[in-house]
């Protein structure tokens, strides 16, 4: 994981491959396929979501992507495409952050800790995708399941904590991790995945550099290869001709180069991927906040001694490239907008909670109903917080609330949520009911909150039904605004408070999100009812 213009790297900041062989046998990968013309034009990014720390695989004809998630809980989401460009939600890998009471907003709190840059590897010799990745600097967690919907169950904890991890499933079967922040080293672990076997420091990253991490590790044309980054402005690789213990040699992959996203960082991180006819891409990452960390695609070429090099366009990662030449998509995958209205009795993988909910307050039937599961005047401690991802370059949030069973000290409502925050809602106190937009929620550096905000406007609202709208313009270098507004009727909006400013730093890692929450402030008991979520596009 990186940041823009950052020289310290994240152990500082916050204390202070993929795993698919060339030639490896892939499940319903025909000895010889048909493949159509190249695909009209891509542009970049390929998803305006906030999706980081990136590795990607194929496994036959399907593409998988998973993505750091830090304290959002499930964790570590899977995407899955079938030509590069177009992602739907497939899992998580890790279910619940079961690695300390903080994560479950206990006593602690867990924000910018959890899920950090994580591997994602398939195994063909036993049909077994595996998950791995080390949780607060203490121990190395292993995930596998045999299909990515899950369900995904802990294989072992290992008391080494690989630092930005890769996991490789070599061409003899043997499980290998790459791993470390400037020094990288490579480990061995036994047939079974369950313990560590050997380990190894490979590589020291001279000075003249600085700082390398974010390990993706691979075989290609029987050379090792380990992927760098250089946060958050550079990327390496690492070439071994004589075993996944090298020695190896460096090279630069790219520096400082020009990314396709106005106001946006150098596309780096993330991981190298083969499509069926033997082309290259890869699949990076652009700081561009305040959305987040957004996915970019760009083709790669081989020298012939071994090298990649990325096709560039003007001398820049291209805003648009030709269309990878892949077979035909047994179907379309679902987008990413649209509508939800919770039906059937679980969350779809496009939710995720800040931190773990509690399980005995919330329910998904035909409609999501959030009963208050905390009493604060917190939203930053209130549990059963539930997020979506926002939509760039500017999209819009669209809920419809039923709060005729919420109690006095109840809040509820839809948020802008990262360190600072705002939001709009209802309140109810005293038997009165307003709508309220709340503003100047903050937390400092260490996650502390230093404000639980303010309303900066309200009005009376009747009945037990109410439409909630925000609208995030998450461009970098824009003004980044914030509104909200909110209708009695489902078809006129009225806009209630000011533009908030959304935040720009990169400390905070991950972009900011639509939040749904309710919360008590004096007594819980009360409970409000989503009957339908709609993110949608200008």
């Amino acid at each position: 994981m990186s940041w823009l213009h950052q020289p310290r790297t994240r152990r500082t900041a916050l204390t202070a491959a993929t795993g698919l062989v060339v030639g490896a046998a892939l499940p319903g990968t025909a000895a010889a396929q048909t493949l159509p013309a190249a695909a009209a034009q891509y542009a970049n990014p390929v998803l305006w979501q906030d999706f980081a720390d990136i590795d990607i695989i194929r496994v036959g004809d399907t593409y998988y992507y998973s993505a750091s998630t830090m304290h959002y809980s499930p964790g570590a989401p899977i995407l899955r495409s079938y030509d590069l460009v177009n992602w739907e939600f497939a899992g998580h890998s890790v279910p619940v952050l079961d690695f300390g009471s903080k994560y479950d907003l206990n006593g602690a709190r867990g924000y910018v800790r959890g899920i950090w840059a994580s591997s994602l590897a398939y195994r063909p010799s036993n049909r077994t995708f595996y998950w791995l990745g080390q949780i607060d600097f203490a121990r190395t967690y292993v995930y596998t399941a045999t299909s990515v919907e899950g369900p995904w169950n802990r294989l072992t904890t290992l008391n080494t904590a690989y630092y930005d991890a890769g996991l490789l499933v070599d061409t003899d079967d043997t499980l290998y991790v790459a791993y470390g922040n400037s020094t990288i080293s490579v480990a061995q672990l036994s047939a079974d995945g369950r313990t560590q076997v050997r380990a190894q420091q490979v590589f020291s990253t001279p000075s003249s550099i600085g700082t390398l991490e974010g390990s993706r590790f691979y075989r290609i044309n029987g050379n090792h290869y380990i992927f760098l980054t250089r946060p958050a402005n550079g990327q390496y690789i690492l070439k071994s001709t004589s075993g996944p213990f090298g020695p190896y040699t460096l090279r630069q992959v790219l520096l400082d180069l020009p990314g396709p996203i106005s106001g946006g960082g150098v596309p780096h991180q993330g991981g190298l991927v083969q499509t069926q006819n033997g082309a290259w891409y890869y699949l990076a990452f652009v700081d561009a906040f305040p959305g987040g960390r957004v996915p970019v695609l760009a083709p790669v070429t081989w020298t012939s001694d071994g090298w990649p090099v990325v096709q560039l366009v003007n001398g820049r990662w291209g805003t648009s490239y030709p269309g990878p030449v892949v077979p035909s998509p047994p179907r379309q995958v679902a987008p990413m907008t649209g509508v939800d209205t919770f039906d059937g009795t679980t969350l779809k993988p496009k939710w995720e909670w800040n931190h773990n909910p509690d399980n005995t307050k919330w329910s998904v039937n035909n409609g999501l109903t959030l009963r208050t599961a905390t009493v604060t005047n917190d939203l930053y401690w209130a549990r059963n917080t539930l997020t979506h991802r926002i939509q760039g370059p500017t999209s819009t949030a669209t809920v419809q609330l039923d709060f005729s069973a919420m109690r006095d000290g109840d809040r509820a409502g839809l948020a802008l949520l990262r360190d600072s925050s705002a939001w709009i809602g209802i309140r109810r106190d005293g038997g009165a009911t307003r709508v309220v937009m709340v503003n100047g929620l903050t937390m400092d550096g260490s996650w502390n909150t230093t404000s639980t905000g303010y309303e900066a406007a309200g009005a009376g609202v009747s009945g037990g039904r109410v439409w909630l709208r925000a609208t995030a313009d998450i461009r970098p270098g824009s003004s980044r605004p914030g509104t909200f507004s909110y209708s009695t009727d489902g078809v006129n909006f009225v806009r209630l408070g000011p533009a908030f400013t959304m935040g720009n730093s990169w400390q905070f890692f991950m972009g900011y999100r639509f939040a749904l929450f309710n919360h008590a402030t004096q007594a819980l008991g009360g409970s409000v009812r989503v009957a339908r979520f709609e993110l949608s596009t200008p």
